[in-house]
Formats: C-alpha cells, sequence, structure tokens
C-alpha cells in the first residue's frame, strides 16, 4: 500500500491553508464581490509633513440634510472628515467615539455618506447614533475625488484631518483605534501659524 495519496492531500491540505489568508486579503478589490471595501481592524494613519501637504481641498455640496456644505466655510481650524456609510460595521463601530469628538475637540467635524441607497437610510443612522454635525451626501462618490490621488479615501471607514489651510494634514484608512490617537493626529496636524 502506497502512503503518496496522503502525501499528497496533506501538501494540498496545507498548501490551501497557507494561501487562504493571502487570498482574503486581496477580496474586497475583486469584481462582482460587492466591493465593499471594508477595512478591518484598527486604523492605520499615515501623517504628512506640513512643507508636503499640496493644496487645499476643494469640496462643497449639499449636506444630508439638504443644507449646503463647503469645507472652505471651516478654513482657518481644523477639519475631520470621515467617509462613511450605515452599513459598514467599523464605520457604525467608531461613529459613537466621533460623535463624542465632534464636541471635545477643536477641531470641526464632516461626515461624507457615498454609499447608502437614499437620504433617508443616512438620516435614520445619524439620528440613531447622534451625529450632531454635517454629512456630505453624494451616491456616485464624486466628493472623495476632491482629494489629492495619494490621500484620496479608498475604504470604509477611512478619516482624512484637514489643517487649518484645508490641506491633507493625515489619513486614516480603516477604524480609528481610540479617541486619544484622534486628539494626537488633530494636534499633530494643527498648523503653528
Amino acid at each position: 500500500m502506497s502512503r503518496a495519496p496522503g502525501r499528497a492531500r496533506r501538501a494540498a491540505l496545507l498548501a490551501t491553508v497557507a494561501a487562504a489568508p493571502l487570498l482574503l486579503a486581496g477580496c474586497s478589490g475583486l469584481e462582482g464581490t460587492g466591493d465593499l471595501q471594508y477595512v478591518g481592524g484598527m486604523g492605520n494613519v499615515v501623517e504628512i509633513p506640513e512643507a508636503d501637504r499640496g493644496e487645499p481641498v476643494e469640496l462643497s455640496g449639499e449636506s444630508i440634510q439638504g443644507e449646503p456644505l463647503d469645507l472652505a466655510d471651516s478654513r482657518g481650524e481644523v477639519t475631520v472628515v470621515n467617509v462613511w456609510w450605515s452599513g459598514c460595521g467599523p464605520c457604525r463601530s467608531e461613529m459613537p467615539m466621533l460623535v463624542a469628538a465632534a464636541d471635545e475637540l477643536d477641531a470641526t467635524f464632516v461626515g461624507i455618506n457615498t454609499r447608502d441607497p437614499g437620504l433617508g437610510t443616512a438620516e435614520a443612522f445619524e439620528k440613531e447614533v447622534g451625529v450632531t454635525y454635517p454629512s456630505f451626501y453624494d451616491d456616485t462618490a464624486a466628493p472623495l475625488l476632491a482629494f489629492p490621488a495619494p490621500y484620496q479615501p479608498q475604504s470604509m471607514p477611512s478619516t482624512v484631518v484637514l489643517d487649518e489651510e484645508g490641506r491633507v494634514g493625515a489619513l486614516f484608512s480603516g477604524e480609528i483605534p481610540s479617541a486619544l490617537t484622534l486628539e494626537q493626529v488633530v494636534d499633530g496636524v494643527r498648523t503653528d501659524g
């Protein structure tokens, strides 16, 4: 009796187990999978030195409540821009922390919702969580194109921190680890002038 078939099965099983994390890591961007692009775990943050921040982000439109909204109105203050949608688990998880931080930090908070199927869904979620700051709503994702290419939000949740001039100072990809982390990044983005 040969042992080769048993070895072949074990080798195939080991290869499958070893490859599974690699395959799963790439699933969020595969065609036909819904392309939900959640970012699991805690958010990675990229901080941009003041000298490398580029031009101010120009973004205007309507809030979920139908009011005019323009990022230029928050110039002079650090602005935290969170990209979310109500069906995103990590977005739902971090939203209460963002709502509390909006009340506590010396910064303006703005959201961007590009995935909810209608304004009613987005507005209901904001009411449920107690969101007090405005959010852009545009189901075309066009607002994300206002950010410079290396720092465009590519997944949900994502949070961009703009300096007082409206330039990208930091980008979180994924859920923000803690209110303290957000506070430290906001303080780090703040310019001296």
